[in-house]
């Protein structure tokens, strides 16, 4: 039987996560270990300064008072560990996490939790602002699932799945994509209190530009699923030739500066 672990960012309480486990059930045993209480954009946050609690809602499902990472450190290291986990997925997220936002979400840092640790891991997020379609992610969730424990992932990679704001039977298919490149206009909002004192919003509206072809947003755009392929190891390879050269720079200023 595949044990499958299901976590996210938007809490336990979200419908989302709930669909999401009620259809993976037929892949498997499922397992659900999420936050108390919504993690929006809190990455890969470790909670190290107070205790964590693992609380039982019911049978294999789990709430704990951290992080989407907390989740996921307690599932594997503690709630698991006597059991093989082959599949871990993330979601689904109320909104999509494309392009540079893949940094900031807490659901794509939930599978990077588990691949870090080994784990073949995937992130699902559906467009939508107030209504969303869990159900059209949650049956891709399961085609894509099925294909990942059947055929595992290439090293060191985990997936980010995004799926447009469709019912299923009008999505164009699905499109293997690059992450695009988004910016956001006006990211800071001022406003005055009661009392006349500034406070902020980090808000601002979203401008997207592609950095390269087929990414993420043109599939959405053309109502197809984003599957886009993201690795943990964050080197950046092509400069690693340029950079070489301040190795003599700085390695000789530094002797110089030990000698003086």
């Amino acid at each position: 039987m595949m044990n499958i672990l299901v976590s996210n960012d938007d809490g336990i309480e979200s419908l989302g996560i709930r669909t999401l486990a009620k259809y993976l059930k037929q892949l498997g045993e499922v397992w659900v270990v999420a936050p108390e209480r919504p993690q929006d954009a809190m990455s890969r946050a470790i909670t190290l300064h107070k205790p964590l609690r693992l609380h039982r809602i019911s049978r294999q499902v789990f709430s704990v008072n951290g992080t989407p990472s907390d989740c996921v450190t307690l599932a594997v290291g503690q709630l698991l560990k006597d059991r093989s986990i082959h599949l871990l997925v993330s979601g689904i997220n109320k909104g999509l996490n494309v392009g540079d936002d893949v940094t900031n979400s807490g659901t794509v840092a939930a599978a990077l939790e588990g691949a870090i640790r080994g784990i073949p891991a995937m992130a699902v997020s559906l467009e939508g602002l107030k209504r969303f379609r869990f159900q059209s992610a949650a049956h891709v969730a399961v085609e894509v699932a099925q294909l990942v424990l059947d055929n595992g992932l290439p090293p060191d990679t985990l997936l980010n799945v995004n799926v447009p704001d469709v019912p299923v039977q009008e999505l164009n298919g699905m499109q293997v994509t690059s992450l695009s490149r988004q910016r956001y206009r006006n990211p800071v909002i001022e406003k005055i209190d009661p009392r006349g004192g500034k406070y902020y919003w980090i808000a601002g509206e979203r401008e997207t530009w592609n950095r390269r072809r087929h990414s993420d947003v043109d599939a959405i755009a053309q109502k197809k699923v984003s599957m886009t392929p993201l690795r943990f190891d964050m080197t950046q390879y092509r400069a690693v030739k340029k950079l070489k050269a301040w190795e003599s720079v700085v390695s000789g200023r530094l002797k110089r500066a030990q000698t003086s």
